[in-house]
Protein backbone atom coordinates (compact mmCIF):
# COMPACT_ATOMS: atom_id res chain seq x y z
CA UNK A 1 0.00 0.00 0.00
CA UNK A 2 1.17 3.63 -0.92
CA UNK A 3 0.23 6.70 0.41
CA UNK A 4 1.91 10.04 0.69
CA UNK A 5 2.34 11.45 4.25
CA UNK A 6 1.51 14.75 4.76
CA UNK A 7 4.66 17.28 4.68
CA UNK A 8 2.23 19.88 7.05
CA UNK A 9 3.88 20.74 10.34
CA UNK A 10 1.61 19.65 13.50
CA UNK A 11 0.57 23.35 14.24
CA UNK A 12 -0.74 24.18 11.04
CA UNK A 13 -2.42 21.27 10.54
CA UNK A 14 -4.21 22.54 13.42
CA UNK A 15 -4.56 25.93 12.08
CA UNK A 16 -5.96 24.17 8.55
CA UNK A 17 -8.09 22.10 10.43
CA UNK A 18 -9.68 25.00 12.54
CA UNK A 19 -10.08 26.78 9.27
CA UNK A 20 -11.79 24.00 7.98
CA UNK A 21 -14.20 23.83 10.40
CA UNK A 22 -14.98 27.38 10.15
CA UNK A 23 -15.82 26.96 6.38
CA UNK A 24 -18.19 24.00 7.40
CA UNK A 25 -20.16 26.31 10.08
CA UNK A 26 -21.09 29.01 6.61
CA UNK A 27 -22.00 25.65 4.88
CA UNK A 28 -24.28 24.63 7.65
CA UNK A 29 -25.88 28.61 7.74
CA UNK A 30 -26.70 27.49 3.65
CA UNK A 31 -27.61 23.65 3.87
CA UNK A 32 -30.31 23.79 7.34
CA UNK A 33 -32.68 26.05 6.04
CA UNK A 34 -33.14 23.88 2.55
CA UNK A 35 -33.27 20.50 4.32
CA UNK A 36 -36.32 19.09 4.93
CA UNK A 37 -37.92 21.85 2.89
CA UNK A 38 -40.05 22.21 -0.56
CA UNK A 39 -36.82 22.26 -2.90
CA UNK A 40 -36.50 22.19 -6.36
CA UNK A 41 -34.05 19.33 -7.48
CA UNK A 42 -32.25 19.73 -11.07
CA UNK A 43 -30.80 16.70 -12.71
CA UNK A 44 -27.17 16.94 -13.84
CA UNK A 45 -27.59 13.97 -16.38
CA UNK A 46 -30.09 13.30 -19.32
CA UNK A 47 -32.38 10.69 -19.93
CA UNK A 48 -33.35 8.18 -17.54
CA UNK A 49 -30.24 8.15 -15.15
CA UNK A 50 -30.42 10.58 -12.40
CA UNK A 51 -27.60 12.88 -10.01
CA UNK A 52 -29.93 15.20 -8.26
CA UNK A 53 -28.40 18.90 -7.58
CA UNK A 54 -30.07 21.60 -5.55
CA UNK A 55 -29.65 24.87 -4.33
CA UNK A 56 -28.31 24.11 -1.35
CA UNK A 57 -25.54 22.80 -3.06
CA UNK A 58 -24.39 25.34 -5.44
CA UNK A 59 -25.06 27.94 -2.28
CA UNK A 60 -23.46 26.14 0.33
CA UNK A 61 -20.39 25.43 -1.47
CA UNK A 62 -20.16 29.46 -2.87
CA UNK A 63 -20.14 30.19 0.61
CA UNK A 64 -17.02 28.21 1.63
CA UNK A 65 -15.31 29.37 -1.69
CA UNK A 66 -15.83 32.64 -0.68
CA UNK A 67 -14.47 32.10 2.83
CA UNK A 68 -11.07 30.26 0.91
CA UNK A 69 -10.57 33.03 -1.46
CA UNK A 70 -10.73 36.44 1.59
CA UNK A 71 -8.73 34.31 4.03
CA UNK A 72 -5.85 32.38 1.27
CA UNK A 73 -6.47 34.09 -2.35
CA UNK A 74 -2.92 31.93 -3.08
CA UNK A 75 -5.12 28.22 -2.47
CA UNK A 76 -6.38 26.55 -5.14
CA UNK A 77 -9.93 25.16 -4.90
CA UNK A 78 -12.01 21.89 -6.43
CA UNK A 79 -15.49 21.40 -5.87
CA UNK A 80 -18.11 19.41 -7.09
CA UNK A 81 -20.54 22.19 -8.10
CA UNK A 82 -18.24 25.06 -9.52
CA UNK A 83 -15.11 23.00 -10.27
CA UNK A 84 -11.76 23.86 -10.39
CA UNK A 85 -10.38 27.13 -9.96
CA UNK A 86 -6.00 27.26 -10.15
CA UNK A 87 -4.20 28.57 -7.27
CA UNK A 88 -0.50 29.90 -7.07
CA UNK A 89 0.38 27.69 -4.38
CA UNK A 90 0.45 23.93 -3.75
CA UNK A 91 -2.25 24.23 -1.45
CA UNK A 92 -5.85 23.59 -2.20
CA UNK A 93 -8.85 22.48 -0.81
CA UNK A 94 -11.49 19.77 -2.09
CA UNK A 95 -15.32 20.12 -1.85
CA UNK A 96 -18.34 18.28 -1.23
CA UNK A 97 -20.88 20.59 0.50
CA UNK A 98 -23.45 18.22 0.13
CA UNK A 99 -21.99 14.46 -0.28
CA UNK A 100 -24.97 12.34 -0.22
CA UNK A 101 -27.47 14.84 -2.17
CA UNK A 102 -30.00 11.68 -2.59
CA UNK A 103 -30.39 11.62 1.17
CA UNK A 104 -30.51 15.22 1.50
CA UNK A 105 -33.22 15.47 -1.02
CA UNK A 106 -35.59 12.88 1.01
CA UNK A 107 -35.37 14.17 4.26
CA UNK A 108 -32.64 11.72 5.40
CA UNK A 109 -29.50 12.61 7.27
CA UNK A 110 -27.11 10.82 6.37
CA UNK A 111 -25.31 13.62 3.92
CA UNK A 112 -22.68 15.25 4.75
CA UNK A 113 -20.16 18.43 4.01
CA UNK A 114 -16.84 17.43 2.88
CA UNK A 115 -14.10 19.58 3.28
CA UNK A 116 -10.13 18.65 2.69
CA UNK A 117 -7.18 20.45 2.69
CA UNK A 118 -4.47 18.50 0.38
CA UNK A 119 -0.97 19.85 0.79
CA UNK A 120 -0.08 19.36 -2.66
CA UNK A 121 1.15 15.44 -2.46
CA UNK A 122 -1.70 14.66 0.18
CA UNK A 123 -5.37 15.20 1.73
CA UNK A 124 -3.90 16.29 5.13
CA UNK A 125 -6.84 17.84 6.77
CA UNK A 126 -10.08 16.33 6.43
CA UNK A 127 -13.76 17.44 7.85
CA UNK A 128 -16.99 15.80 7.24
CA UNK A 129 -19.59 17.87 8.88
CA UNK A 130 -23.59 16.50 9.75
CA UNK A 131 -25.45 20.32 10.92
CA UNK A 132 -28.71 18.65 11.32
CA UNK A 133 -27.58 15.71 13.98
CA UNK A 134 -24.73 18.26 14.91
CA UNK A 135 -22.21 15.44 14.44
CA UNK A 136 -18.40 17.07 13.08
CA UNK A 137 -15.92 14.46 12.64
CA UNK A 138 -12.23 15.87 11.49
CA UNK A 139 -9.29 14.08 10.89
CA UNK A 140 -5.51 15.52 10.28
CA UNK A 141 -1.98 13.51 10.56
CA UNK A 142 -1.99 11.24 13.72
CA UNK A 143 -5.18 12.48 15.55
CA UNK A 144 -8.93 12.52 14.57
CA UNK A 145 -11.81 13.81 16.54
CA UNK A 146 -15.64 13.64 16.76
CA UNK A 147 -17.05 17.01 18.02
CA UNK A 148 -20.70 17.43 19.47
CA UNK A 149 -22.08 20.86 20.96
CA UNK A 150 -18.30 21.64 20.97
CA UNK A 151 -17.08 18.38 22.94
CA UNK A 152 -14.03 16.79 21.29
CA UNK A 153 -13.86 13.33 21.29
CA UNK A 154 -10.75 11.08 20.10
CA UNK A 155 -11.52 8.81 17.32
CA UNK A 156 -10.38 5.25 17.37
CA UNK A 157 -11.11 2.27 14.64
CA UNK A 158 -12.05 -1.19 16.33
CA UNK A 159 -10.48 -4.06 15.88
CA UNK A 160 -11.34 -6.65 12.89
CA UNK A 161 -9.30 -9.76 12.35
CA UNK A 162 -11.48 -11.05 9.28
CA UNK A 163 -14.58 -10.07 7.17
CA UNK A 164 -16.50 -12.66 8.88
CA UNK A 165 -16.69 -10.36 11.92
CA UNK A 166 -17.15 -7.15 9.48
CA UNK A 167 -20.27 -4.75 8.76
CA UNK A 168 -19.43 -3.37 5.57
CA UNK A 169 -20.96 -0.32 4.00
CA UNK A 170 -21.63 1.00 0.54
CA UNK A 171 -23.50 3.70 -0.44
CA UNK A 172 -25.09 2.10 -3.91
CA UNK A 173 -24.47 -0.98 -5.51
CA UNK A 174 -25.49 1.28 -8.53
CA UNK A 175 -22.14 2.08 -8.59
CA UNK A 176 -20.08 -0.67 -9.70
CA UNK A 177 -20.65 -0.57 -13.14
CA UNK A 178 -17.43 -1.94 -15.23
CA UNK A 179 -16.79 -5.16 -15.48
CA UNK A 180 -16.19 -7.80 -12.08
CA UNK A 181 -16.70 -4.50 -9.84
CA UNK A 182 -20.22 -5.63 -8.75
CA UNK A 183 -18.95 -9.54 -8.44
CA UNK A 184 -16.29 -8.46 -6.69
CA UNK A 185 -18.04 -6.69 -4.12
CA UNK A 186 -20.84 -9.38 -3.82
CA UNK A 187 -17.90 -12.05 -2.94
CA UNK A 188 -16.56 -9.64 0.05
CA UNK A 189 -20.48 -8.85 0.93
CA UNK A 190 -21.12 -12.43 1.21
CA UNK A 191 -18.03 -13.14 3.54
CA UNK A 192 -19.55 -9.75 5.80
CA UNK A 193 -21.26 -10.16 9.13
CA UNK A 194 -23.71 -7.68 8.09
CA UNK A 195 -23.80 -5.15 4.68
CA UNK A 196 -25.79 -1.82 4.84
CA UNK A 197 -26.83 0.50 2.25
CA UNK A 198 -27.48 4.06 1.96
CA UNK A 199 -24.27 5.94 3.92
CA UNK A 200 -22.40 7.90 1.58
CA UNK A 201 -19.60 9.93 3.50
CA UNK A 202 -21.81 8.85 7.08
CA UNK A 203 -20.26 5.23 7.28
CA UNK A 204 -16.25 6.56 6.45
CA UNK A 205 -16.89 7.96 9.60
CA UNK A 206 -18.57 5.59 11.57
CA UNK A 207 -15.08 3.49 10.99
CA UNK A 208 -13.02 6.33 12.25
CA UNK A 209 -15.28 5.99 15.44
CA UNK A 210 -15.37 2.27 16.15
CA UNK A 211 -18.83 1.66 14.70
CA UNK A 212 -17.97 -0.39 11.49
CA UNK A 213 -15.53 -1.92 9.67
CA UNK A 214 -15.30 -1.28 6.35
CA UNK A 215 -16.23 0.46 2.92
CA UNK A 216 -16.09 -0.59 -0.74
CA UNK A 217 -17.10 1.71 -3.36
CA UNK A 218 -16.23 2.56 -7.27
CA UNK A 219 -17.17 5.76 -9.35
CA UNK A 220 -15.81 7.97 -7.06
CA UNK A 221 -14.11 11.10 -7.47
CA UNK A 222 -11.59 13.05 -5.29
CA UNK A 223 -14.14 15.51 -3.95
CA UNK A 224 -15.49 12.72 -2.60
CA UNK A 225 -13.04 10.73 -0.75
CA UNK A 226 -10.23 13.04 -0.11
CA UNK A 227 -11.71 14.51 3.17
CA UNK A 228 -12.30 11.02 4.29
CA UNK A 229 -9.14 9.98 4.17
CA UNK A 230 -7.39 12.00 6.86
CA UNK A 231 -10.54 11.22 9.19
CA UNK A 232 -10.32 7.46 8.86
CA UNK A 233 -6.48 7.32 8.61
CA UNK A 234 -6.17 9.64 11.49
CA UNK A 235 -8.23 7.05 13.78
CA UNK A 236 -5.95 4.29 12.95
CA UNK A 237 -7.74 2.81 9.80
CA UNK A 238 -6.61 2.72 6.20
CA UNK A 239 -7.57 3.65 2.91
CA UNK A 240 -6.62 2.79 -0.43
CA UNK A 241 -8.06 2.24 -4.33
CA UNK A 242 -8.94 -1.85 -4.89
CA UNK A 243 -5.04 -2.26 -5.78
CA UNK A 244 -3.89 -1.25 -2.48
CA UNK A 245 -2.27 2.59 -3.59
CA UNK A 246 -3.17 6.30 -3.56
CA UNK A 247 -7.19 6.53 -2.86
CA UNK A 248 -7.36 10.52 -2.96
CA UNK A 249 -7.74 10.71 -6.81
CA UNK A 250 -11.45 8.37 -6.47
CA UNK A 251 -12.32 5.59 -8.76
CA UNK A 252 -12.49 2.29 -6.77
CA UNK A 253 -12.43 2.82 -2.60
CA UNK A 254 -11.83 0.59 0.15
CA UNK A 255 -11.47 1.87 3.58
CA UNK A 256 -11.44 0.04 6.30
CA UNK A 257 -10.55 0.41 10.23
CA UNK A 258 -8.36 -3.15 11.01
CA UNK A 259 -5.39 -3.84 8.12
CA UNK A 260 -6.31 -7.53 8.27
CA UNK A 261 -10.19 -6.80 6.93
CA UNK A 262 -8.51 -4.59 4.92
CA UNK A 263 -5.73 -7.09 3.13
CA UNK A 264 -8.49 -10.26 3.31
CA UNK A 265 -11.26 -7.75 0.77
CA UNK A 266 -8.43 -6.39 -0.80
CA UNK A 267 -7.29 -9.77 -1.79
CA UNK A 268 -10.49 -10.20 -3.23
CA UNK A 269 -11.20 -6.78 -4.71
CA UNK A 270 -8.04 -6.46 -6.46
CA UNK A 271 -8.05 -9.45 -8.93
CA UNK A 272 -10.39 -6.83 -10.71
CA UNK A 273 -8.81 -5.33 -14.12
Amino acid sequence: MTSAPSSLAEEEAITFAKFACTLADAAADVTLKHFRSDLGVDNKLDGNAFDPVTIADRDAETAIRTLIEEHYPDHGILGEEHGTKPGTSAFKWVLDPIDGTRSFISGVPLWGTLIAFNDGKYPAVGVMDQPYTGERFVGRPGHAEFLRGGRPKKLATRACPALSEAILGCTDPAMFIDAGELEAFSDVSSKARLTRYGTDCYFYCLIAAGHADLVIEASMQPYDIQALIPIVEGAGGVVTNWQGEDAQNGGRIIAAGDKRVHAEALDILSRVD
